[in-house]
């Protein structure tokens, strides 16, 4: 069935919610063909289905991750993540680290120091600072989002 307009604004909307499948093309499995339900897009909706495939279906594990375009080991991913948090485990977490882990309160302090006896310091050279006495390496760009940050709080 060809998508419409519709499914458009659908993709746009899991896409910002983060459950947009990155290869809709690799599911497989009967139900995901030519059917206004079930949307190989729906990477929530695929990862749901190819669990009950198994639990509740007795499918095969290998056979199931195949026709819903996983691997095994993602298959065993998604499953304890599910049984661990439910169905809010299916929803893919961000990755990367969580902040700026290493522009820690220290570092951050030091950095402050070191514009208030040298403002014409750029932050480049505070990055190159930073990596000679903490042995950090940090983006010179993190540096100013960081003191930004700071710049708004006050």
């Amino acid at each position: 069935m060809p998508r419409s307009h519709r499914d458009t604004d659908k993709q746009k909307a899991l896409r910002q919610h983060g459950t947009l499948n990155p290869r809709p093309q690799d599911v497989q499995h009967p139900l995901f063909r030519d059917s206004d339900f079930f949307d190989p897009d729906d990477l929530l909706q695929v990862k749901y289905e190819m669990l009950r495939q198994v639990h509740v279906d007795s499918r095969p594990i290998s056979q199931a991750a195949h026709d819903f375009g996983f691997s095994r080991p993602s298959f065993y991913q998604v499953n304890t993540a599910f049984e661990q948090v439910g169905l809010s485990g299916l929803v893919p977490l961000k990755r990367g680290p969580r902040s700026g882990h290493k522009l820690t309160p220290e570092v951050m302090e030091f950095i402050r120091t070191a514009r208030m006896a040298d403002p014409s310091l750029s932050f480049v050279q505070l990055a190159a600072l930073v990596k000679t006495d903490f042995n950090i390496q940090v983006h010179p760009r993190s540096i100013e989002r960081q003191l930004l940050r700071e710049k708004k709080r006050r």
